[in-house]
């Protein structure tokens, strides 16, 4: 059992790091304190291969396994958590067009996507369906050639500044739970789409987040992503994979809030002493590196699971999904006590990344629906034996 990275890997790492050095760290705060959305740097991202990470090569990706993206998010989380986290949704959404798009579907949109000529948005999540995606509401109506779609989706991001959105609609009868859902690639611009106002966050304020209505948008059936109906088998395969990307935005917050605490702990000086010489504080620096280490260990260990196609594969996305965005919030949280009052000024970046990391609790699925996912497979025959 090898856990070192490979030298292939080592340089993505380093790359990914050099670009968040470069374009996003000096950039976060202000992106945090006006709400900006930085377009211009997302597409230097898709040059650099950042928007197409495990897009197969023929199709213009880099054609990176889910642990490589790991390893580039958690870098790319410590220059910018809120627009790393953008990265991630829309990689996932160039996946899913890549992975169950028609030829034709490709060929319009997975190029333009992975280098950041077009920006994607995912739409799941609606105003009365959250964690109980499987009802959800919006509709998709056959018309001959074409699907019309009505409806809306709540919280989405990057919508209002996208070119195209993968909907999840219901296109079987009101009552066909999670079997009459189907996914359609929708074009941002479609007539009859509505964009709400640029919802106002307690964090991720470097991307939009608004309410995304559909009345009566008529898409050709050719935009749909897989067969009719298989839409949430394939929303959670993407979900298996997105709480994977949030976790490893964890793990990169979570990094640079114990850099930012140990550097903090040498400079600063109470009572005569440094406060790296008192022992109780040590012990905080030793718990929070502890626990990064840990989450660090579940979540490449559920990536590799997931690269190599493994059936509790979901299990263990959700189990690092959990654990990572808790220990994520904790370490940033803790790091900004240790700064004392200087880390809730926003002169220091601690404040933004506790705003940042509180999120990544709730999206991708709550950590309480985490819990469900793992209990369930748990009460399975077998399952707890095969954890050992």
């Amino acid at each position: 059992m090898d856990f070192s990275l490979t030298d292939d890997q080592k340089a993505l790492s380093q790359a990914a790091a050099d670009f968040a050095r470069a374009e996003l760290a000096e950039h976060a705060a202000e992106w945090d304190a006006t709400s900006h959305f930085p377009v211009d740097v997302i597409r230097r991202a898709g040059e650099a291969g950042f928007l197409g990470i495990y897009i197969p090569e023929e199709r213009g990706g880099l054609g990176l396994s889910r642990l490589d993206a790991s390893l580039i998010f958690e870098q790319l989380a410590q220059g910018c958590i809120s627009t790393t986290a953008y990265l991630t949704i829309h990689n996932m959404v160039a996946w899913m067009v890549a992975s169950w798009g028609s030829e034709a579907l490709r060929e319009q949109w997975v190029d333009r996507l992975v280098s950041g000529e077009c920006l994607g948005c995912y739409c799941l999540t609606e105003p009365g369906a959250g964690s109980d995606a499987a009802s959800l509401r919006t509709r998709a109506v056959r018309e001959g050639d074409d699907y019309v779609i009505s409806g809306s989706k709540m919280f989405i991001s990057g919508a209002g500044a996208n070119d195209v959105l993968v909907v999840m609609a219901r296109t079987g009868d009101p009552d066909s739970g999670a079997g009459g859902i189907s996914a359609i690639l929708v074009p941002a611009d479609a007539e009859g789409i509505g964009y709400g106002k640029n919802e106002e966050k307690m964090g991720w304020k470097s991307q939009p987040t608004r309410l995304v209505s559909f009345d009566a948008v008529r898409v050709p059936v050719g935009n749909r992503l897989g067969a009719e109906g298989e839409g949430f088998k394939l929303a959670m395969k993407g979900l298996d994979g997105g709480r994977l990307n949030i976790a490893s935005c964890s793990l990169g917050a979570a990094q640079q809030a114990l850099t930012l605490a140990r550097n903090y702990l040498g400079e600063r000086k109470q009572f005569g002493r440094e406060l790296s010489s008192f022992q109780a504080l040590q012990f905080k620096l030793a718990d929070m590196a502890t626990e990064l280490v840990a989450a660090r260990l579940m979540v490449r260990q559920a990536a590799w699971r997931l690269d190599q196609g493994d059936p509790e594969a979901t299990a263990h996305c959700a189990m690092a999904k959990r654990f990572a965005t808790d220990m994520g919030f904790t370490v940033c949280n803790e790091a900004l006590q240790l700064h004392g009052g200087y880390g809730y000024l926003k002169e220091f970046p601690l404040e933004r990344m506790v705003r940042d990391t509180r999120v990544h609790q709730i999206l991708e699925g709550t950590n309480e629906i985490m819990r469900v996912i793992v209990a369930r497979r748990l009460l399975a025959d077998g399952v707890v034996e095969s954890l050992q």
